[in-house]
């Protein structure tokens, strides 16, 4: 498991870090390895004490955040005991579903400049630019991987039409789906 510790606002300590990959390490026996932690403690306005803790294995990705008063430790220990509810729920989850069919595909999502659209500019100018694999998996699984990252979209390939899908959350709290026409 490979762990990274990352301090803001707050002097690099020793003891915390190891306290956090002790603590880290009990999320082993929920998900397979390799297993890539990053975990960031911050201080805000000398009381708040915040760790934030994103674990990525085998094409999982859960995120988690603590927040606590005048203690980093009762902060870790917080945010670990969300990661393992998480955890938890995913691996239950995963119980019911039957393995993924299909092939992964990689998409290249692009951030372009609004300053460059309003312009009216021939080309419109790329700020960022990141490609990243989209796994087969269904509906549910989808839905799934999307509340663990608690992002308000998801784009996977769908295992059973092999077809490039979008989920998004909508306002009303329930689920939309893209899916393109053949």
């Amino acid at each position: 498991m490979q762990i990274a510790v990352t301090f803001r606002h707050m002097d690099s300590s020793d003891p915390v870090r190891e306290y956090v990959e002790e603590k880290l390490a009990r999320v082993k026996k929920y998900i397979e390895e390799p297993i890539e932690a990053q975990a960031v403690l911050m201080v805000e306005k000398k009381i708040r004490n915040i760790a934030e803790v994103v674990l990525t294995a085998k094409g999982v990705t859960i995120k988690a955040s603590a927040e606590v008063n005048d203690d980093m430790y009762a902060a870790i220990d917080a945010v670990v005991d969300k990661l393992e509810r998480q955890l938890k729920r995913y691996k239950d989850k995963l119980k019911d579903h039957s393995p993924r069919k299909g092939k992964g595909r990689n998409v290249t999502k692009s951030i372009i400049e609004a300053a460059s659209i309003d312009d009216g500019a021939d080309e419109p100018k790329i700020v960022k630019t990141h490609s990243f694999p989209v796994k087969p998996m269904s509906l549910d699984e989808a839905v799934m991987q999307m509340d663990l990252m608690y992002k308000d979209f998801l784009v996977f390939t769908d295992d059973s039409s092999e077809e490039v899908n979008v989920i998004y959350r909508r306002k009303d709290g329930n689920y939309g789906l893209i899916v393109p026409e053949r």
